[in-house]
């Protein structure tokens, strides 16, 4: 059932640009850090637009302490993740040392998925989150389609139930890239703990918040700016909404098209275009885009009146 004008929360995963000679830019990322708060939306780091299954610890914590003083006392998400293999156990001391780390910033966990963790029993997983309650002011759950990594995982609704009735969990972002299991975990949601947040991850269909679903998306990194007026648009009945957003859908299908991972450099491609970052690279070991993608990007960005 849609949910017309209602506020909409909205979380942007922010891209981890890159130099021409594959350092981090540093000046980029702040920049679009402080873009995305501006815009009215919560800046999200060390997430999969920043590259956290490719970055160390020594990076993500710099981009902590980074966001930490952009924000000036603002709020932020951040990743934590545990990179580990299949047939590993889940590694609670290591979930938690990247829980601590990123509280010690100020910011609120996002608990990627990880084999150790995914691959339980349901009911195991629901112990090992409660687990990390323990160690947790809040944090934000996850769900994951093996299309963006081999090791996630969309857990059936008995799991999710359990998941939603921890108190430190105060959300999760759901990103099967499928409407169904979106809609039936907003019913869920509403008849056992309506505050509890239902963050779409589904960059094919952003309209999801018209249903009541609030949002973690990589495709906002895009633009920030777009996505804050487009949520103001459904909070104040305004038409102009469903123009805007379809717009931004086409960019979502364009930028997300197989390979899905690949999306980060098409983010890269339109920041570049918009002015925004000065180099288009990617993580050095990153899934890449043809360069002939900046064209139909170009046209995209043109027709939102965001690129020359």
């Amino acid at each position: 059932m849609l949910q017309p004008r209602r506020r909409v929360t909205g979380i942007s995963a922010v891209l981890l640009p890159f130099t021409e000679t594959g350092g981090v830019d540093w000046a980029g990322f702040e920049a679009h850090v402080a873009r995305t708060a501006g815009a009215g939306l919560t800046p999200a780091v060390n997430m999969d637009t920043g590259y956290v299954d490719l970055i160390d610890h020594t990076v993500q914590n710099e981009v902590l302490r980074r966001t930490r003083a952009v924000v000036a006392g603002g709020s932020f998400v951040a990743g934590a993740f545990v990179a580990d293999r299949i047939g590993d156990a889940f590694s609670f001391d290591g979930y938690a040392e990247r829980i601590d780390a990123i509280q010690s910033q100020g910011g609120t966990p996002a608990i990627f998925q990880s084999y150790g963790l995914t691959r339980q029993p349901g009911p195991e997983i629901v112990r090992s989150y409660q687990r990390l309650a323990t160690v947790s002011d809040q944090f934000i759950g996850f769900e994951l389609t093996t299309d963006l990594a081999p090791f996630g995982a969309i857990y059936d609704l008995q799991t999710y139930a359990g998941m939603m009735s921890i108190p430190q969990c105060v959300g999760a972002k759901h990103s099967s890239f499928h409407r169904e299991p979106e809609w039936e975990r907003l019913k869920l949601r509403n008849a056992q703990r309506p505050d509890f947040a239902v963050y779409t991850g589904n960059d094919f269909a952003i309209d999801m918040i018209m249903y009541g679903s609030d949002y973690l998306l990589g495709l906002s990194s895009f633009a920030p700016d777009l996505f804050a007026i487009r949520d103001t648009y459904w909070e104040s009945g305004d038409p102009r909404f469903y123009e805007l957003n379809d717009q931004l859908q086409y960019l979502g299908y364009f930028a997300f098209r197989t390979p899905s991972s690949a999306y980060k450099h098409s983010c890269a491609q339109f920041l570049k275009l918009r002015g925004w970052i000065g180099c288009d690279r990617t993580h050095p070991r990153a899934t890449v885009r043809p360069a002939s993608d900046v064209e139909v990007l170009r046209e995209l960005g043109q027709r939102m009146r965001v690129i020359d």
